[in-house]
């Protein structure tokens, strides 16, 4: 059925057909007896066993939604009924902001991908938080995902993350720092050690006054070298952050197409590999000892099982649920399964990192 409904959404241009999947989903959200009855639907494959525990937070199964899809919190419920484990909102800034010029935002089909630099487009924290308070369904872990206005100073960009904090951390189940959108001039210079210490640090501080005890993630870019992967690792393990979610969109341009030469973040299957390489550097790093939300070119039970492999303990989509639709979670489901009982786990937990303790084959 969603192969029509998509067919029809994307006669429209890009931007048009995201507004008006995010307003159906959140008058969706508007029938809370219909959503828990798709819920229910949807976590008919999520046993006991795919369950995962991060940072305290209790995922029903592995497959969460990424930031970026629902930016302003209108669709929360909506998107919970689709079976998501967890819904990240945002990127949210302290004030609003249009963003960046339109065109911003382009489907690329043959690539089952998304390029877009929509610049953090939003009508701010307190907006959002006053629609996270009229929430009455907790189904799953929230995150909040906050980010910097483009007109602030990068040397003032703690000041907005703080503010950020104070409005929506205690509505929030989790909050991610984003320092990585390549949208935002200059802002993934904060993923530089020092920088990025410091602004973490102020974080952790004051989230600790606000919503004591929420854990804090970083969401980091597929772009970094190895080296840099592990500095920010570093810096993460120093201040305590509960977990990195790897990663971001990237720049790269790795095929040849007409819209390739559009400015802004590369999602989707394209992204895959250069997520895992960076979920794999990083769970090297840190021994395994830093939860990782892997997120990147996530369509199918094989790409979640294989990042789960590579290092990360929750798996987020965004392009994947735009090509594959509502149904995508309770495809993803039984296949993961499926997956596990294969090679021999019983829990999804057990196959996390499985890919660094396993050696490989001898050569024939």
């Amino acid at each position: 059925m969603y192969g029509l409904t998509r067919s029809l959404l994307f006669r429209f241009d890009a931007e048009r057909a995201h507004r008006l999947g995010v307003a159906g989903l959140r008058q969706l959200g508007h029938l809370p007896g219909l959503c828990r009855s798709l819920r229910e639907r949807a976590l008919a494959g999520a046993t006991e066993a795919l369950a995962m525990d991060v940072a305290g937070l209790r995922f029903a199964h592995p497959v969460a939604l990424a930031a970026g899809l629902d930016k302003e919190a209108e669709a929360v419920d909506g998107l919970f009924a689709c079976g998501f484990s967890a819904v990240e909102i945002g990127t949210l800034t302290p004030r609003p902001q249009p963003g960046n010029p339109k065109p911003r935002l382009f489907r690329l089909p043959e690539h089952r991908a998304i390029i877009n630099r929509m610049g953090f487009n939003n009508h701010g924290a307190t907006a959002a938080a006053e629609r996270l308070r009229q929430r009455a369904w907790h189904p799953g872990p929230l995150g909040v995902n906050v980010g910097k206005n483009k007109d602030t100073p990068l040397e003032k960009a703690v000041d907005d993350y703080v503010a950020c904090v104070d409005a929506l951390a205690p509505l929030g189940d989790y909050v991610v720092v984003n320092a990585s959108s390549p949208n935002t001039p200059g802002l993934r210079k904060l993923q530089e050690p020092e920088q990025l210490s410091a602004l973490l640090a102020a974080v952790q501080e004051r989230l600790g006054q606000v919503a004591p005890g929420k854990p804090l993630f970083l969401k980091i870019a597929p772009d970094l070298t190895p080296e840099a992967v592990d500095e920010v690792v570093d810096v993460a393990r120093h201040q305590r952050l509960a977990g990195l979610i790897a990663t971001n969109t990237t720049i790269a341009r790795p095929f040849e197409h007409p819209l390739a030469k559009e400015a802004g973040g590369l999602s989707g299957a394209p992204a895959r590999e250069p997520a895992n390489a960076v979920i794999r550097r990083a769970y090297q790093r840190s021994g395994g000892g830093l939860p990782i939300i892997g997120v990147g070119g996530v369509f199918t039970a094989e790409d979640v099982y294989e990042k789960l492999r590579a290092g990360a303990s929750v798996v987020q989509v965004y392009t994947g649920f735009i090509y594959e639709g509502p149904g995508m979670v309770r495809r993803i489901l039984p296949a993961l399964a499926a997956l596990l009982a294969r090679d021999g786990f019983t829990r999804a937990a057990d196959a996390v990192g499985a890919d660094h303790r396993e050696a490989p084959a001898p050569r024939a």
